[in-house]
């Protein structure tokens, strides 16, 4: 980033608002006025913090396809072959270049800054001070709140990304700054919270949506600083005195000026995430988690929540979504559902629908091996098809690539589920970007409370989950206890939250990331192996994975698919597939063809290549398809790619970005990288 001394007192409140499609985040903004009048009046003020939210959506987020979060776990991938791109993903950092992500850390920065600015002004009025004597919430209270939290929220980014950083700098001049123990930002933050929390808006309250921070947001911001400071994660061990009297509990063996370890106090630190992850849900206001389906043609209130982002809506489920516009001018860049999102072969622009580069894939032993039957989640959160950009669907492949190859992706944000979808131009939809949602945070309580040894109440916020999943109690847990419950938990949360950045970060903090690696590259051996030797695997819930599929193109009444309670239909299942009707977009893109569906056979159960029924399938118009057999013949891409930065149990794992070069050397030595990476 720039000189700290200069760019942190450089922000102005007169900077010109980043817009959204809602109208709190476009307004008009008048340039080169001064601190007053920015905080005449309420609504001018939140002109200030809009800025903020539209700073942290175009120049925080999405670096490197934010920040590799998704597509570096046991679960999730990166389709590509030799890419620079999910470097971090690989947990290899000592490949980085110095300054890959100095954008998003400038940005943070810059956020923090403005934030900050916009509270000292709140903090000095007179209407804030008697409102704040009132002891209630109001609209003053209530953006003094909000500006504490995203300033908080932008240091939580910075910590989680980058480690031990500068902190407390913003709006003032500096000449002699260092690095600041992670945990000392973290009691500094939650002390901070901890006194605006009462005096913010609940969802609904003061016209508070979750496209603006909240106070159960920042509860449960609360509570995920408190779990991550209690929790394991890589610490340095090349600067002395780094985190003064705090001890640790280690594990492994230090390597590179790092070990994987956590603080010896850590159950202080859980009680307390406890405490506000439980404010978070008595505080949700109008936020709930989705438990009914009001649509008539399917029964899935689980996809119902991902299925507000397609109609570019707040989903009720959601405690914060960062806000966009659907194309057009001020342009909102939607590139949550084009990187992450249900693949698309079409063009960039004009096409049905628009080129989706699927940078995060699913790795195959977590789709085929670990869902059970009757769990809705599986085929609304994974895709095995996609579109090939004319109106009709795509079998992926698992051939290294992007857009329809690189292997089985995301389902939660696909452009076809859009009414209508947005044709014009890629990155364009208009989507919003989810950031936290509430079975995010039940499941986060549910962690906390399982370590705590609260395993009642652990195993029914646990069920709270699965009983949507499922559609009843027949798939409850019961029972589990300690080191059980916590896997639950765990698993619970893998299969909930696949694909939306958590995975990893769930792996770190439980102290299990190493050897979850090593098991992860250890199945996809055994798989791989299976599949060389004999043409197929099969996993211990039934499903078979095998070398080849047949598909053939057929018409469906309704291409856009749901739910199929019949899996020997090959048209429908799996389900939550198919295509958008095109053709009914007046002036929209060319759709080729009438036969807009793929059916498949063999996706879960083994056919012999050589047999009768492939022979029959042939007959009747399928055609055989390479399916496994290219994961055999691109294995070590995904040996590459799957955590390969990890070769032992005993390695701390390496997950950090590196702070840009001008900072540290503008630092006089006293701000450093660590943990193998580059230094200027």
């Amino acid at each position: 980033m720039r000189r700290i001394i200069n760019y942190l007192i450089a922000i102005t409140l007169c900077i010109g608002i980043a817009q959204c499609k809602k109208s709190f985040l476009n307004p008009s903004s008048p340039s080169n006025v001064d601190d007053g009048f920015v905080t005449s009046t309420p609504s001018e003020t939140f002109k200030t913090l809009s800025w903020c939210y539209a700073n942290y959506r175009q120049n925080c987020i999405m670096g490197v396809y934010r920040w590799n979060d998704p597509i570096g776990s046991d679960a999730e991938t990166y389709p590509e072959a030799n890419s620079s791109n999910n470097i971090n993903a690989e947990l290899r950092p000592e490949l980085l270049t110095i300054d890959a992500v100095a954008t998003g850390f400038n940005g943070l920065y810059t956020t923090i800054a403005h934030a900050a600015k916009t509270a000292g002004l709140i903090a000095e009025k007179q209407v804030y001070k008697n409102d704040v004597a009132g002891g209630k919430p109001t609209d003053w209270t209530q953006l003094y709140g909000e500006a504490i939290t995203i300033r908080a929220f932008c240091y939580f980014e910075l910590v989680k990304h980058f480690g031990d950083v500068p902190y407390g700098y913003e709006n003032q001049y500096v000449t002699n700054y260092s690095l600041n123990s992670r945990f000392d930002i973290y009691d500094s933050l939650l002390a901070q919270l901890k006194v605006v929390e009462p005096l913010m808006y609940t969802l609904g309250q003061g016209g508070i949506t979750a496209e603006r921070f909240s106070r159960p947001f920042c509860d449960a911001l609360m509570g995920e600083i408190a779990l991550y400071s209690g929790g394991y994660q890589t610490i340095r061990t090349d600067v002395s005195n780094l985190y003064g009297k705090v001890s640790f509990n280690k594990k492994g063996s230090e390597k590179l000026g790092c070990v994987y370890a956590r603080r010896s106090d850590y159950l202080d630190y859980y009680k307390l995430a406890e405490t506000y992850f439980q404010a978070a849900i008595n505080n949700e206001g109008t936020a709930h988690l989705v438990t009914s389906d009001e649509r008539t043609y399917t029964q899935n209130p689980f996809q119902r929540h991902f299925q507000y982002f397609a109609d570019l809506q707040i989903s009720p489920e959601s405690l914060f979504q960062l806000g966009n516009i659907q194309g057009g001018t001020p342009a909102t860049t939607s590139e949550y559902a084009y990187a992450f999102g249900r693949p698309s072969d079409g063009g960039s622009a004009n096409a049905a629908p628009a080129k989706t580069f699927g940078a995060l894939r699913i790795i195959p032993t977590v789709y085929y091996g670990e869902y059970q039957n009757g769990d809705k989640r599986r085929d609304a959160s994974v895709a095995v098809t996609g579109s090939n950009g004319d109106g009709n669907e795509k079998m992926l492949t698992f051939v290294p690539g992007n857009k329809s190859a690189g292997g089985i992706a995301t389902n939660k944000w696909d452009e076809n589920r859009m009414s209508p979808p947005y044709t014009v131009a890629q990155r364009s939809s208009g989507m919003d970007w989810p950031v936290l949602r509430m079975a995010d945070v039940i499941l986060m309580l549910a962690e906390v409370k399982a370590e705590l040894g609260e395993s009642g109440d652990a195993i029914a916020l646990v069920n709270q989950i699965r009983e949507r999943a499922f559609g009843n109690a027949s798939h409850d847990i019961s029972g589990l206890t300690g080191d059980s419950l916590k896997d639950a938990v765990l698993e619970e949360r893998k299969l909930e939250l696949l694909g939306e950045g958590t995975r990893r970060w769930d792996l770190i903090l439980s102290g299990e990331l190493p050897e979850r690696a090593i098991a992860i590259q250890q199945e996809m051996a055994t798989m791989v192996g299976d599949l060389k030797t004999q043409g197929y695997h099969t996993f211990s819930n039934g499903n078979v994975i095998s070398d080849y599929i047949w598909t053939k193109s057929v018409n469906l009444t309704n291409p856009l698919t749901y739910d199929t309670p019949d899996s020997t239909n090959p048209a429908l299942y799996p389900g939550w597939r198919g295509q958008y009707n095109y053709s009914t977009i007046q002036n929209g893109p060319k759709v080729v063809g009438t036969t807009h569906n793929v059916a498949i056979q063999g996706l879960f159960t083994y056919i012999d290549p050589n047999g009768a029924t492939a022979a029959a399938l042939q007959s009747a118009g399928y055609v055989k398809r390479n399916w496994g057999i290219d994961i055999v013949k691109n294995y070590t891409i995904y040996q590459a790619n799957i955590l390969s930065g990890i070769t032992s149990a005993d390695d701390p794992p390496r997950y950090y970005w590196p702070i840009p070069s001008e900072t540290i050397s503008d630092s006089k030595g006293k701000v450093t990288n660590g943990y193998g990476m580059p230094n200027p």
